[in-house]
């Protein structure tokens, strides 16, 4: 149950971090933001940080048991 909480958490902090990073142009270096189109909206995102911010929600979760 810990690890669905975390990927709703993990995207939340890719999500936010990518509009602001990515919204000045930005590709955050390693964070390797880029730009996708979903429907007819575009959105910011960054697969490493989604799984970095995954993990580590996971694993304060998984401390608190």
């Amino acid at each position: 149950m810990e690890l669905f909480k975390s990927v709703i958490l993990g995207a939340v902090l890719a999500g936010v971090v990518a509009l602001v990073i990515g919204s000045q142009g930005s590709s955050g270096g390693f964070l390797q933001i880029h730009s996708m189109t979903v429907v007819s909206y575009k959105v910011l995102w960054s697969w490493p940080l989604f799984l970095a911010g995954t993990g580590l929600s996971w694993g304060v979760m998984l401390l608190q048991r």
